[in-house]
């Protein structure tokens, strides 16, 4: 498994990792300036479609997602069947779609595996003028609940020199802002967090853990296998297990 793979781990991305902050999706709608249903939004990195679907449940006039990995495109497309969806493959880089096209382009959990200056070009290509750009992800905020703490402290425990390099509140978010105000081509950069909380069985749980893509790189298949008899003997007693999200999102205006 490589950084960035998600292939033998699409079907659990599809199924236990969580929706993103309702809050933070209509207030990133609103900043568009027009009503839903006049929105074209292309969600790049979609994954399996969590993002896109949330925002598809708001009636947007049109949705593309684009996904470049083969099976997670498939799980999306799966998932998101009775919905108005377009799917296509492609990447932050070269997206393969109209210029000006769009109202709204997004990427959830996502623009950290692009080129930055390469995928603002992308994005500002193919937005319409005055369109927004988001950025946005959806890391957990561990700190309300002292068994994820805990959990987390297992990780350190095994690997002392982990590096989570897709976690939400770390690396490239540390600088965001900063890095879309340098572009020329974006302005009025803003800044939305919002908390939600989700209630998992311990299978729901587990299997939200076993669709990390950088834990298990990092820590190899039977350190990772270690890792995961911990969390199941700590969880298994649990009714549900709460976990708090922390949806953190940057939205830039389309000069």
């Amino acid at each position: 498994m490589k950084h960035g793979d998600y292939t033998i781990l699409a079907g659990d991305y599809a199924r236990f990792r969580p929706g993103y902050a309702p809050s933070v999706i209509t207030a990133l709608l609103a900043l568009v300036g027009r009503p839903p249903a006049e929105i074209d939004a292309a969600d790049v990195g979609a994954g399996t479609g969590i993002f896109t679907m949330m925002l598809a449940a708001h009636g947007l006039h049109s949705i593309t997602a684009i996904e470049p990995n083969d099976e997670m495109r498939r799980q999306g497309v799966l998932a998101s069947q009775k919905m108005k969806i377009s799917w296509c493959a492609g990447s932050g880089e070269s997206t393969g779609l109209v210029s000006q096209s769009f109202d709204l382009v997004s990427m959830a959990s996502s623009f950290h595996w692009v080129d930055f200056d390469r995928g603002c070009v992308e994005f500002q290509r193919i937005l319409r003028p005055g369109g927004r750009f988001a950025a946005l992800w959806n890391p957990r905020f561990i700190e309300a609940n002292p068994l994820l703490v805990e959990i987390e402290g297992e990780i350190a425990r095994l690997k002392p020199d982990i590096r989570r390099v897709s976690s939400g509140r770390s690396g490239l978010t540390e600088r965001l802002t900063d890095m879309l105000w340098s572009k020329s081509g974006f302005d009025d950069i803003l800044y939305l967090e919002g908390r939600h909380v989700a209630r998992q069985t311990p299978q729901d749980y587990l299997g939200a853990w076993r669709s990390v893509n950088d834990l298990q790189v990092q820590l190899g298949r039977e350190v990772f296998g270690q890792f995961l008899r911990y969390v199941e003997g700590r969880v298994a007693a649990l009714p549900t297990i709460e976990t708090t999200y922390l949806t953190r999102a940057w939205s830039a205006r389309r000069v």
